[in-house]
């Protein structure tokens, strides 16, 4: 586990973005990891999962607040979080100035094709080159075309390990592109669900409101966070 924390980036979101800016400018190839505990328990438990999360290739940013406080606690300086919509955001945003192209797989039917009409409604100069459901039989096939177009941004919303898996199968295939497996944030960018409210994200509870409105998460919540501090505290 301690070996995942020394790849972890330490910087705050701002550096974070001039890094993401930089390798779109300069068509770089990348991939970036958002690790909350569950990313790093499963890193634990699944060995294809441990080589990719360790692969030099591999970007790994802080999204969790139990992330970055085991971070503090096993002695690693970490700023803060790193979320998921938060990059997605950001790279939409800077890849209409930089004149650059997206492609979008995961999610819903109606969620993904709602959060592109939405863009190309926002941002009538993003070049969107395509879009594709989480629901689709062969993931590969779709990567394989995604491959195919070339595009500078792929955001994938599959769900942890399956999103960051696809990805790592056909990384090499691409020359250049920012690639970030981003959980369920197409949800809240299609504005299909609400994020936590602002006064949860400024306390880090975002986890909080998501048990408090989904219930079901609760089991999956102990699973995963319950048993890393569990984890980090045995380490410390």
């Amino acid at each position: 586990m301690k070996k995942y924390f020394e790849k972890i980036f330490g910087g705050g979101q701002e550096e974070f973005q001039k890094v993401l800016s930089k390798h779109l400018e300069e068509e770089k190839r990348l991939f970036v990891v958002t690790a909350n505990p569950e990313t790093l328990m499963t890193g634990q438990e699944n060995s294809e999962f441990d080589r990719l999360l360790m692969d030099e290739e591999t970007c790994i940013v802080p999204d969790g607040i139990g992330t970055v406080k085991a971070a503090h606690m096993l002695g690693y300086d970490v700023a803060e979080r790193v979320t998921g919509v938060e990059i997605s955001q950001f790279l939409l945003k800077e890849a209409v100035r930089q004149g650059k192209t997206v492609f979008l797989l995961g999610a819903k039917e109606e969620v993904v094709s709602a959060l592109a009409g939405k863009l190309a409604a926002k941002y009538p100069n993003l070049g969107i080159l395509g879009y594709e459901n989480g629901y689709v039989k062969d993931k590969d096939v779709v990567f394989d075309r995604i491959a195919e177009l070339r595009p500078d941004v792929v955001l994938v919303a599959l769900g942890i390990p399956q999103q960051e898996l696809l990805i790592y199968r056909h990384l090499r295939q691409f020359e250049k592109g920012i690639f970030v497996g981003v959980g369920g944030s197409f949800d809240v960018l299609s504005g299909t669900k609400k994020r936590a409210p602002e006064i949860f994200i400024k306390l880090n509870l975002e986890w909080l409101y998501r048990i408090t409105t989904e219930p079901k998460r609760l089991g999956r919540f102990f699973r995963s966070n319950i048993m890393f501090i569990l984890k980090i505290r045995k380490m410390k």
